[in-house]
C-alpha cells in the first residue's frame, strides 16, 4: 500500500511539474510577442522626432523624413491644428510602447500605444514607412 501511495504522489508531482512548465512556456511565449517587441531603432527615432516636432510646433521637422506626398499632404494649416491639439498633452509627458508591425499595401506599418501623463485617453500612433520614408501616420 505504501508503494502505491508513493507512486501516486510521484505521478501527481510529475503532472504538476509538467503543468507548471507548460504555463511558464506559454507565459514566456506571450511575453516575448507583446512586452519585448521593439521597432527598429531608425523607426523609433522617426517617431520621437515627429512627437518632438508636434510638441514644438515645427512642421518642417515633422515632415522632414516623409516622402514627397507626405510633405505635400501635411499642409501648414493641418499641422498647426494637429499640433495645437496634441502639443499641450505631450508637454505634460508621455510614454510610448511599441505594439506591433504590419505589412499593408507595400508599407511597413508600425503601431505604438501613446500614454499621456495628463490622465486623458491613450492613443494608438500608426506610422506607415516605405523605402525609409514616412508615407503616412494616423492617431486613434
Amino acid at each position: 500500500m505504501k508503494h502505491k501511495i508513493r507512486s501516486q504522489t510521484r505521478l501527481g508531482l510529475a503532472s504538476a511539474s509538467r503543468c507548471l512548465f507548460l504555463c511558464l512556456a506559454l507565459f514566456l511565449g506571450i511575453a516575448a510577442q507583446t512586452g519585448w517587441a521593439q521597432a527598429p531603432p531608425a523607426i523609433e527615432a522617426m517617431l520621437k522626432k515627429m512627437l518632438m516636432a508636434t510638441e514644438s510646433g515645427s512642421r518642417s521637422a515633422f515632415v522632414a523624413e516623409g516622402d514627397a506626398a507626405f510633405e505635400t499632404d501635411i499642409t501648414p494649416a493641418m499641422f498647426n491644428s494637429f499640433s495645437a491639439q496634441f502639443a499641450p498633452r505631450l508637454k505634460h509627458g508621455y510614454t510610448t510602447t511599441f505594439v506591433t508591425q504590419l505589412h499593408q499595401e507595400g508599407f511597413s506599418v508600425y503601431v505604438w500605444k501613446l500614454e499621456f501623463k495628463d490622465g486623458g485617453d491613450d492613443l494608438l500612433f500608426t506610422l506607415a514607412v516605405k523605402g525609409g520614408k514616412i508615407g503616412g501616420f494616423f492617431l486613434r
